[in-house]
């Protein structure tokens, strides 16, 4: 390790909210520190009856970022790099220009496009050539979509960028598409790496529109010229990072093996594992889990689950009614309500975008001859348990796809913070919990930006480093007969649903 003091700048822009963090390194030490400089909220706007997200003022938010980082006196960042959620992405023009602002993947015109596309390609042909778990927002299906509605905004496009490519572009006039966010499409082909263009042109779509994948870690270009006038800064250097959150979340996992489970816990819940190769088995196609591309050659066999947007939803619907009530104060109602009374499959094709979430999880519960949820409490206690039921879910079946026993499992994200989640999700796993750090995304993000630049030599030591520096609360099982009685009722009451 080269003995040197460093500091880069991590832009981690969730399904709700943004920041920009400075990270420190100091390098012989051994240790990082980070600060958040800007954090801003990240807020989908309906136009009709589209959604989408306001990716021009996603990147007025970056470039106050760059600003509080220098007015705070951090005048010698080395470099900067972008992470946001997967699957969502802009089209250009022929000269360069954002032909609309990109759809929401919560956006209802793909309800119908993936029945369709499956009927005409074939689950398991589709699921062989790309591992990915069948989500109804998936790029392809957002594409599909597009070509059927309006197929006039795909023949003038002339090239496709996932939101943190399209970022990127903004900020220094490159095109380059990033592989473990291109992974995210369910168009990469997970054995060759490459853009499958057999499946391109079995579905019409143009594939010259879509630039072969860099990988993580490669130098993508610095800040134009433009925009260090504007800003009054000096050119940074611009490198893709595992530009898909889940992708840098995981690289901050601290874990001591080289085997381990992983939760990354947010708006979204992505639980899995890494593996060496793709795991493209019947078993695996059966269940749906996905295969995202990580960094330096790495997969993640991993499952999306729906995650705290079912209590962020709640909170949503509850402000509107003029109840407004913190998470925190959510979860301390949640605390003393009876246990085991009521539970949800958290993945239910009815929570993924309803107008009013406490009632469609009263719905759930009146379907399936449950009592009811009625207070905000015992609404939050019905999300928490079936959570943690859920992972227990995913993780043994993990277990079973990967060939490996997990003595624990390694939660990283905002969700750490859910303490109640935590605990129950240890008492629901019957193994201990290893929560932290909390910054996943962003720590992942600064690191791979550190080995880029050498001051850091593999994904190892950079685990190494987050472990000594940033604290990791561990959460033991308890109650283990009543989770276990539960976690029958749990999986009696999951298997009405309507996941495919």
């Amino acid at each position: 390790m080269v003995s040197n003091f460093s500091s880069v700048l991590a832009f981690d822009l969730g399904a709700s909210s943004g920041r920009a963090i400075v990270g420190r390194l100091d390098s012989e030490a051994g240790w990082i520190t980070i600060e958040e400089v800007h954090r801003f909220s990240n807020d989908p706007v309906k136009v009709g009856d589209r959604l989408h997200w306001d990716i021009l003022r996603l990147f007025h938010e970056l470039k106050q970022g760059i600003l509080q980082t220098k007015h705070l006196g951090y005048t010698d960042i080395e470099s900067l790099a972008i992470d946001s959620w997967a699957v969502d992405f802009g089209l250009l023009a022929a000269n360069g220009e954002l032909l609309g602002n990109p759809y929401h993947y919560r956006d209802h015109q793909t309800d119908t496009v993936m029945d369709k596309v499956i009927a005409a390609i074939g689950r398991e042909n589709l699921y062989a050539k790309t591992g990915l778990q069948f989500l109804q927002f998936n790029s392809i299906f957002q594409l599909i979509a597009i070509q059927q509605r309006n197929p006039e905004l795909l023949k003038r496009a002339e090239t496709f960028l996932m939101i943190p490519d399209l970022l990127r572009y903004f900020l220094t006039g490159e095109k380059h598409s990033e592989f473990t966010n291109a992974s995210t499409t369910q168009l990469l082909n997970a054995t060759t790496k490459a853009w499958d263009t057999e499946l391109l042109e079995q579905l019409g779509l143009q594939g010259e529109i879509l630039l072969q994948p860099v990988a993580s870690g490669t130098r993508v270009g610095a800040l134009t010229p433009d925009i260090c006038e504007e800003l009054d800064v000096a050119s940074i250097p611009v490198i893709a990072v595992g530009e898909h959150d889940t992708a840098s979340a995981v690289v901050a996992v601290p874990a001591l093996d080289e085997d381990f489970a992983f939760l990354s816990c947010g708006t979204w819940s992505l639980l899995g594992t890494e593996t060496d190769a793709p795991v493209l088995s019947e078993q695996a196609q059966a269940w749906n889990f996905t295969n995202e591309g990580g960094v330096y050659g790495t997969n993640r066999l991993l499952k999306n689950i729906m995650g705290l947007w079912l209590i962020q939803e709640c909170k949503r619907t509850w402000d509107k009614e003029g109840r407004n009530i913190s998470f925190a104060e959510l979860v301390k109602l949640a605390e003393p309500v009876k246990p085991f009374q009521f539970f949800i499959d958290p993945d239910d094709d009815m929570f993924l975008n309803p107008a009013h979430m406490p009632k469609q999880i009263q719905q759930y519960c009146r379907d399936t001859n449950q009592t009811v949820p009625q207070t905000e409490g015992e609404i939050v206690r019905c999300i928490l348990e079936s959570l943690a039921m859920k992972y227990r879910f995913i993780l043994e079946r993990t277990e079973l796809l990967s060939g490996k026993a997990y003595q624990g499992m390694h939660i990283v994200g905002g969700g750490i913070q859910n303490e109640l989640l935590c605990q129950f999700t240890a008492s629901a796993i019957q193994r201990e919990v290893w929560a932290g750090p909390v910054e996943g995304s962003a720590l992942g993000n600064l690191v791979v930006q550190w080995i880029a630049l050498g001051y850091i030599a593999d994904l190892r030591e950079a685990r190494k480093l987050i472990r000594n520096s940033f604290p990791v609360k561990t959460y033991t099982p308890q109650g283990s007969a009543g989770w276990q009685e539960a976690y029958a009722i749990f999986e009696q009451v999951a298997s009405r649903s309507t996941v495919k």
